[in-house]
């Protein structure tokens, strides 16, 4: 923190920075001299680089935590390049908080220990206020998406097997995982696309994702749904069976209405890595949000605005980290469907680059209205619900949330 004894040689740095190119103030004014000493620095940098404040900082607190999936997973690595771009190019210090569970994740965001939180489904969850965020405690949380990197799934099966279409998995093994909802929620909304629930299948629960997702190379099923790229789903590939990944027609729309009512918040994708996958064999599966920038509803509209900017400003220094990295694009990763409602900071700016489009818009009103719902039928259920066990009250929210549902259809 720049002090009064130190201020002409701070000065002199985020100058000289400034004229590199590589650096500028890193926060938000806190007295009247830090802000006179920051039009300073923005004045001379603008008669020295010719423009007013191009690379200028964006208004972002000095210090930052961001929480995210374990050390080692996809969502750590992305924070953490991330992080490493905001400090490069503004000077913000970040702290990433991991956690391997979904709770672990949102507590801190939740209880603003926690500026936002690179997520995944337990956003959508936490903002229906169902699996873990249906007990009392919880509840429809508040939740909104600034930006989340498109992330294929789909459901594959052996390449020589009879499962050619989504149709045909009816009366099949398909590979669920015990206790993870975040898998098993996707592989529900496939069958909802061919007009089944689980009850037209056989499900087969596996303790781990891992052992799942190799279920089918080892004959204990015929199905199984995943991301494209786990080691599992390349050793079926590399086998004498062969891997195939089942189409989702993106204009088949009774399909996708059927999908997007049990998960709202995939899209068609046409996926080109993968085991199986190229350029020149892709696979029109679909998509979701993995990592997601979610934050507090209440995270104000200039916060939502200048983070998702900074993200914007610093794509060149972390698009190469990883090999999707590169589809934080915002063209990508600033418009529908996401687990929650976009943040109107972050829409503003993504009208300003002028990426969100009238469709955009009619997307996030209704998953607002969604929410909306959720959050004002919550306190009726709580007072039905006092002095009733956990098992009556889960009922009682059950009744209650598809009541709030079934108004807006």
């Amino acid at each position: 923190m720049t002090t009064p004894s130190t201020r002409p040689r701070a000065l002199q740095i985020a100058t000289a920075q400034t004229v590199r190119g590589i650096a500028a103030l890193p926060s938000t004014p806190r007295c009247t001299s830090r802000s006179l000493l920051a039009s300073v620095v923005m004045a001379a940098s603008a008669v020295l680089l010719g423009s007013p404040g191009t690379t200028m900082a964006q208004k972002l607190p000095d210090t930052m935590t961001w929480s995210a999936y374990d050390v080692g997973s996809a969502g750590y690595a992305e924070a953490s390049a991330m992080a490493d771009a905001f400090g490069k190019k503004f000077g913000t210090k970040i702290r990433i908080q991991p956690s391997g569970s979904s709770i672990g994740r949102l507590q801190p965001v939740l209880t603003k220990r926690a500026d936002v939180g690179f997520l995944a489904t337990e956003t959508f969850f936490a903002s229906e206020g169902i699996y873990d965020f249906a007990e009392r405690r919880w509840g429809p949380q508040n939740l909104r998406v600034l930006a989340g990197r498109p992330a294929a799934f789909g459901l594959f099966t052996a390449g020589d097997s009879d499962i050619k279409k989504m149709s045909d998995v009816k009366g099949k093994r398909l590979a669920l995982v015990a206790g993870n909802p975040s898998v098993n929620v996707k592989c529900e909304a496939f069958l909802a696309f061919a007009d089944m629930t689980i009850k037209d299948v056989k499900p087969t629960m596996f303790p781990t994702y891992a052992a799942a997702m190799s279920s089918v190379l080892r004959g204990e099923a015929d199905a199984s749904c995943t991301t494209t790229t786990p080691s599992q789903v390349y050793e079926l590939e590399a086998s004498p069976h062969g891997i195939r990944w089942l189409t989702l027609p993106p204009d088949d729309k009774e399909g996708w209405k059927r999908l997007n009512a049990v998960a709202p918040f995939f899209q068609p994708y046409l996926e080109t890595v993968g085991a199986g996958i190229s350029k020149e064999k892709p696979a029109q599966i679909l998509a979701y949000r993995y990592p997601m920038l979610v934050v507090r509803g209440d995270m104000t509209d200039d916060m939502a605005y200048n983070f998702i900017k900074a993200v914007d400003e610093t794509y060149d220094l972390y698009k190469d980290a990883t090999a999707v990295m590169y589809r934080w694009k915002l063209e990508d990763s600033g418009v529908p469907a996401a687990d929650a409602p976009f943040h109107p900071g972050a829409i503003r700016y993504l009208k300003e680059r002028g990426i969100w489009k009238d469709e955009d818009q009619a997307w996030n009103d209704k998953r607002t209205a969604r929410l909306n719902a959720l959050l004002a039928a919550w306190p009726k259920a709580m007072e039905e619900g006092k002095g009733k066990s956990d098992e009556e009250f889960a009922k009682i929210w059950e009744k209650d949330r598809q009541a709030a549902l079934d108004t807006l259809n």
